[in-house]
């Protein structure tokens, strides 16, 4: 079972010719609309790829967190524990150019209500995999990882955005998922002179007991797991929308884990689906299928 801790947002998506510069307008024929949130994000991506998935967030009383509740349903993941309070739900403005590159800003509203008493410890044990990401009160993150690990469940921390928490919590995870911007910015919080993500991955696995997963955009993917380094490719796509990508790849990696494959398997499998997330506009509606995923990864395209 997955246990996904997180934000789910609507998110509102603008597809531009280019992105603005400061003080610029720039107009489009429309927009989209689609579940999103890094959390609700990753559940998807997960349940998608096959894997039993639970999700624990907060939406607003309002029509967005209505619609919100019906997508992630619709998907068949377990929501008994997606409360619903008073307030708006959180939202995502996102402007994606036409060479895929994209510019996000998010309104937190009910994210910041997301607290770690909602995540019972009943559903979490041996076989668990608590899923988390940092769009959430970090204190509650923290309290969440030390709640499962005391339960026996395994804890995947993606650090996005890379916001300050504790050393204690970081030692507590059994995998570290970031991309390279984040991992030059953990790393710089923690002293670590490292600036290569080989040099990277080496001073975060020398630092905490966890695994360490660096993601490379079109250069796929390092990791450093139980001593040993591991690479995967990237597809080789032309991208339309990089947005969400890396919480596909952070789903169906999770997804993955849970089904029995080895940690390089996983992660070949979610670099494949990570790239399939980059052909199609937005976030929710560019996740593969299982189906999909495996097609991929036989055909190498």
């Amino acid at each position: 079972m997955i246990s996904v801790f997180g934000s789910v947002n609507m998110d509102l998506t603008f597809q531009l010719r280019s992105l603005p510069s400061v003080g610029e307008t720039v107009l489009t024929p429309g927009f989209s609309e689609a579940v999103g949130g890094k959390g609700a994000n990753q559940a998807i991506a997960a349940v998608r790829d096959g894997a039993a998935t639970r999700f624990t967030g907060c939406l607003g009383d309002d029509a967005f967190g209505a619609q919100v509740r019906a997508a992630l349903q619709a998907e068949g993941i377990d929501l008994a524990a997606l409360a619903t309070v008073a307030g708006k739900t959180a939202l995502a403005s996102i402007w994606v150019d036409e060479g895929g590159d994209n510019m996000i800003a998010v309104a937190s509203g009910a994210n910041a209500m997301v607290t770690s008493e909602a995540l019972s410890p009943s559903t979490l044990n041996e076989e668990t995999l608590v899923v988390l990401q940092m769009e959430v009160p970090v204190v509650e993150i923290e309290a969440v990882i030390a709640k499962a690990k005391q339960a026996g469940a395994r804890v995947l921390l993606n650090l996005a955005p890379a916001l300050p928490i504790a050393i204690g919590a970081l030692k507590q995870l059994d995998i570290l998922v970031l991309n390279e911007h984040e991992a030059g910015t953990l790393c710089a919080q923690l002293e670590l002179a490292a600036a290569t993500p080989d040099e990277q991955l080496a001073a975060l696995t020398g630092q905490l007991d966890a695994s360490v997963i660096i993601t490379l955009g079109a250069a796929g993917v390092v990791a450093r797991h139980q001593g040993e380094t591991y690479q995967a490719p990237a597809l080789a796509i032309k991208p339309v929308d990089t947005t969400g990508a890396g919480d596909c790849f952070v789903g169906v990696f999770a997804a993955g884990l849970d089904a029995g494959l080895s940690f390089d398997a996983a992660l070949s499998r979610a670099a494949v689906a990570g790239s399939l997330a980059c052909t199609v506009v937005g976030a929710m509606p560019s996740f593969p299928t299982r189906d999909r995923i495996d097609e991929a990864i036989a055909s190498g395209a």
